[in-house]
C-alpha cells in the first residue's frame, strides 16, 4: 500500500488540450532547453505592469515572483520577433503558447502563462497604450481538474493527537496544527499571525491573506483551548526577554518560517503514519470538505478560505459528489 493510500480523493475528470492543441504538445521525449535567465531583459511595458501589480494591487511575493518568470520569458520571445507588446498580434501569442508545449510545459503551466500575459494587456489597455487586447480572443489550455486530496475526520484527529504537549514547543505545535485545521487558513497566513489577532471572546482571528486582505475566521473551542495553553506554558518561554508580536515563535523566539512549519507537519503526519506527503494546503482541503460534508454552505466557506472567486471554492462540490458515489457504491445492495 502507498503512502497515498491512507488520503482520500475522488478521480480526475479529464478534459483534452484546447489550444494549442493536444496534438502540438510535447512528447515524452522532449528535451527541455536551459531555463530563460533571470537577467533576461523586460521590456518597459512589462515593468511598468510589475510595478502596478506590486504597488496598487499588493500582490503576494509568490503572485509576483510567478508573474516575473512568466512575463520575463515573454519579454524574451518578444526580444527575439523584434516587436513591442503595442505590435503583438494574436499568432504571436499562439506562437508563444505553441512555443511552451514545445519546451516540455504541461497544460496547467501554459495556462498560467497565458493568464499573466492576458492580465498585462488588460493592464497597458486601460493604461491607453492599446488600442486593442489580442489575447482577448484566445481559448485557454483545458486543463484536468483535480481534484484535492483530504484527510478523513479520524485521520485528522490522529494528526492532531501527535504533538507532546508537556513542553513548550509541542504546546505550539499542538496549537498550529488545531488553528490551521480550525480556519482553513494558508501556511503564509498562519506563521503571520499576530498574538493580538486572536478575540477569544468572540472566537475569531484576524487574518491578513492574499493581496493584504483582511477577513474574520471563526476559530473552534478546541483550536482555542490549544492556543490558551500555548499561551499560558508555551510561548513566554520560547520569547524569553523578548515581546515578539507573532503567536508562533521558534527556538529562538523568532517568527517562525513557512518552511520551518512544512517540515513540522511533515514529520508528524509521518509519525501519525499518515502519509509522506502531507501539507498544510492538504489540511486546508480538509477543512473545506468536512465543512461541506456537515452542510456549511459554498459562499460561507469562500468567505473562510479567502477565495476571491466562488469558482475557486466550487471545486469542493466535485469531492462531494464523488464522495457520495464512493458511499453508494460501497453500501447499496444493488449498486
Amino acid at each position: 500500500m502507498s503512502s497515498r493510500d491512507h488520503l482520500h480523493r475522488a478521480p480526475a475528470r479529464k478534459t483534452p488540450a484546447a489550444v494549442p492543441g493536444p496534438g502540438e504538445g510535447p512528447s515524452p521525449e522532449t528535451v527541455l532547453p536551459p531555463p530563460i535567465p533571470p537577467q533576461a531583459p523586460l521590456t518597459p511595458e512589462v515593468k511598468l505592469f510589475l510595478d502596478f501589480a506590486r504597488v496598487e494591487k499588493g500582490l503576494a511575493a509568490n503572485s509576483m515572483e510567478s508573474y516575473r518568470r512568466d512575463l520575463t520569458e515573454f519579454s524574451a520571445f518578444l526580444q527575439r520577433l523584434g516587436k513591442s507588446p503595442a505590435e503583438v498580434d494574436r499568432d504571436d501569442i499562439r506562437a508563444f503558447l505553441k512555443g511552451l508545449y514545445d519546451r516540455g510545459l504541461g497544460a496547467r503551466s501554459v495556462a498560467r502563462h497565458l493568464v499573466s500575459v492576458r492580465n498585462l494587456f488588460r493592464f497597458l489597455l486601460r493604461e491607453g497604450r492599446l488600442s486593442g487586447d489580442p489575447s482577448a480572443e484566445i481559448e485557454g489550455p483545458k486543463v484536468d481538474q483535480s481534484l484535492p486530496w483530504y484527510l478523513s475526520s479520524d485521520e485528522v484527529d490522529l494528526l492532531l493527537a501527535q504533538p507532546d504537549v508537556s513542553t513548550p514547543l509541542g504546546l505550539r505545535d499542538k496549537a498550529m496544527l488545531e488553528l490551521l485545521y480550525a480556519t482553513g487558513m494558508r501556511v503564509s497566513e498562519l506563521v503571520h499571525v499576530g498574538a493580538a489577532d486572536i478575540d477569544k471572546e468572540l472566537g475569531i482571528i484576524r487574518c491578513l491573506g492574499k493581496g493584504s486582505k483582511e477577513r474574520l475566521i471563526p476559530v473552534g473551542k478546541s483550536a482555542l483551548r490549544a492556543i490558551e495553553a500555548y499561551l499560558l506554558a508555551g510561548r513566554a518561554v520560547l520569547a524569553g526577554k523578548r515581546n515578539p508580536p507573532w503567536l508562533f515563535l521558534n527556538r529562538r523566539g523568532g517568527a517562525l518560517s513557512r518552511v520551518g512549519f512544512w517540515k513540522i507537519l511533515g514529520a508528524y503526519g509521518r509519525r501519525a503514519r499518515l502519509a509522506n506527503g502531507i501539507t498544510p494546503h492538504l489540511v486546508r482541503h480538509s477543512f473545506a470538505v468536512h465543512l461541506l460534508e456537515r452542510g456549511a454552505d459554498l459562499r460561507s466557506i469562500q468567505l473562510m478560505l479567502g477565495h476571491s472567486d466562488l469558482s475557486t471554492t466550487q471545486i469542493y462540490t466535485h469531492v462531494l459528489k464523488e464522495r457520495l458515489k464512493e458511499v453508494y457504491q460501497s453500501h447499496h445492495p444493488r449498486a
